[in-house]
């Protein structure tokens, strides 16, 4: 595998863009976005099936996404998916912290995680759980809440983290209006959690 990607020098890009964060404890902030190709947890919900098969993303040098990202004002990179973990991205962060830029992750960590991070946002998802060793580090626990099976699910990954972890309850988008007084009722009864929404998609943007 790091062969295939030669040491992180190529990657399967579905996009790169600059935006605004739309979800959890940035949200509102302008990033520039990399999302990578390929994903084997294959959630029913997920709004970005699209990126699921990696082969259908071509090898990009990854040189020439650190182009791209360097030619808008942000200071921050989030990388997402798919699912990022897994491919080396130690290079790609070596060069983004090269030229003083923060680096983001979005991650469901289900794969090993390499790379220098600045902040990394864990989505477990049940399908593949995450490892052990990514609870420790994260800076942020986003779960997304799609029924009422979900809070059990948070809690039981909240006491994996670390005290310092931002905890966040975000209602499924095709769900929110059956969940979200379910996520407030609960967040009023347990307010050490937040509420996430995606912000993105009540503002229309990418």
């Amino acid at each position: 595998m790091e062969n295939l990607f030669e040491g992180g020098r190529k990657l399967p890009l579905v996009e790169d863009f600059y935006s605004v964060q739309g979800e959890g404890y940035h949200t509102g902030k302008a990033a520039y976005f990399i999302r990578l190709g390929g994903c084997d947890i294959g959630c029913s919900w997920c709004d970005a099936k699209f990126t699921w098969n990696r082969l259908l993303h071509p090898l990009v040098n990854t040189d020439d996404i650190i182009i791209k990202a360097l030619s808008f004002p942000a200071g921050s990179v989030v990388v997402t998916g798919g699912e990022p973990s897994g491919y080396p991205l130690d290079y790609l962060c070596n060069k983004l912290k090269k030229y003083s830029l923060e680096t983001f992750l979005e991650t469901s960590g289900s794969g090993q995680l390499t790379g220098e991070w600045d902040w990394i946002c864990l989505s477990p998802k049940r399908e593949i759980p995450p490892r052990n060793e990514i609870f420790r580090i994260a800076d942020e626990l986003k779960v997304i809440v799609c029924d009422s099976s979900d809070f059990d699910w948070a809690e039981k990954n909240a006491e994996m983290v670390n005290d310092s972890c931002k905890l966040y309850l975000q209602p499924e988008w095709s769900r929110y209006e059956k969940v979200i007084s379910s996520v407030v009722d609960y967040v009023k009864e347990n307010p050490v959690w937040s509420i996430s929404l995606q912000a993105h998609k009540f503002m229309h943007i990418p």
